[in-house]
């Protein structure tokens, strides 16, 4: 009977034995051994036996990646303004030996250590760098706490600021001095637009004018080519007319002053003004002018079908030709009666003693 109940006391003590040698560590963890109160080894993911009673497993540390949350906490910038601000840290161990002897309260470690640098960081800045310039002061954070953390094993991934929160009356301030430069900025583009639109117009009255002044200069070149022309066409039938009176067709000059009669009434008759012309006028002149018109069409015939030589008819007395004979012109009754006195004045190409 005692014999049995020894037994049952030693198989007793062998189980609690190799339980207390038999350790399994789960996926993500790492577990630290001490044997007399001295780290030996550290126990991978997976079943490890152990010395029981003598190895003894001390710290449980989590492999995995860590967050931890960043207390909010009041910052003074460069220029003096309070801030709140939190964040989040990523971190990972990476040596367990290291995260558990090389320093105590890792966590309440790290939070410590990622506050203070905050404070640093940000309180070396302007308001407006903190608000704009997120990205800088995680960089900056970053660097410094994961430097000053890798004697303790662990790996810093990652700091974000999550939130930063002015006083109220100066985001209202800010607010404002956004609204005044947003409405700066309004002016001035609306004074270039302005701006803009008025050199553009005046480019285009500056184009116009050029063009037009262009195209009077084109003008007045072809009108005075035309009254080139005019002249020259004007100079020849003259001389033309100048040439048969001087070789002794005394109709020419009728027919050239009967020409110029019938001009002049065909200008009063268009004229919008004038209709009615009250001057001094002899009609046996234009009489006498037509008759040169029949004389010169007869000498054409006969010169064209005639066999014989052809008498000139018997030549009428010439007459002065009165100042109503003169061509009437678009101009003033001044400027006509001076024309007139002037014709009055000239010799008679007739001779001295030609009737009226």
């Amino acid at each position: 009977m005692e014999l049995g109940i020894f037994a049952g006391v030693v198989a007793l003590f062998g189980v609690l034995l190799a339980f207390a040698g038999i350790k399994t560590v789960p996926q993500g963890m790492e577990y630290t051994v001490e044997r007399f109160g001295r780290y030996t080894h550290t126990l991978r993911p997976g079943l490890h036996f152990i010395v029981p009673f003598i190895d003894v497993v001390r710290a449980k540390m989590n492999m995995m990646e860590i967050v931890l949350d960043v207390p909010s906490q009041e910052v003074i910038t460069k220029d003096n303004a309070m801030v709140k601000v939190d964040g989040v840290v990523f971190y990972q161990v990476l040596d367990a030996a290291k995260a558990a002897y090389e320093v105590s309260q890792l966590q309440v470690a790290i939070l410590n250590l990622t506050m203070t640098n905050i404070r640093t960081v940000m309180g070396s800045m302007d308001l407006d760098e903190l608000l704009s310039q997120r990205d800088r002061i995680n960089a900056q954070l970053l660097h410094v706490v994961d430097e000053a953390t890798q004697p303790w094993g662990i790996k810093v991934t990652r700091i974000e600021i999550r939130d930063i929160q002015p006083p109220r009356d100066l985001v209202d301030s800010m607010a404002r001095q956004m609204k005044a430069e947003r409405e700066r900025r309004a002016l001035i583009l609306e004074a270039e637009g302005a701006r803009q639109a008025a050199i553009l117009k005046a480019e285009g009255q500056k184009q116009a004018a050029i063009l037009e002044a262009e195209g009077r200069r084109e003008a007045a070149f072809r009108d005075a080519e035309a009254r080139e022309r005019e002249a020259e066409a004007e100079a020849a039938a003259t001389r033309m007319v100048s040439d048969a009176i001087s070789a002794g067709n005394v109709q020419a000059i009728n027919y050239f002053v009967a020409q110029q009669y019938l001009t002049t009434f065909k200008e009063f008759a268009h004229s919008p003004n004038q209709k009615v012309f009250f001057m001094p006028m002899e009609a046996t002149g234009i009489i006498s002018s037509l008759g040169g018109l029949a004389e010169l069409a007869k000498d054409a015939f006969k010169g064209d079908g005639g066999s014989g030589p052809t008498v000139p008819p018997a030549p009428k007395p010439p007459r002065k030709p009165s100042a109503s004979a003169l061509p009437a012109t678009g101009g003033t009754n001044a400027e006509q009666v001076a024309a007139i006195k002037s014709a009055q004045q000239q010799p008679s190409p007739w001779g001295e003693n030609s009737g009226a």
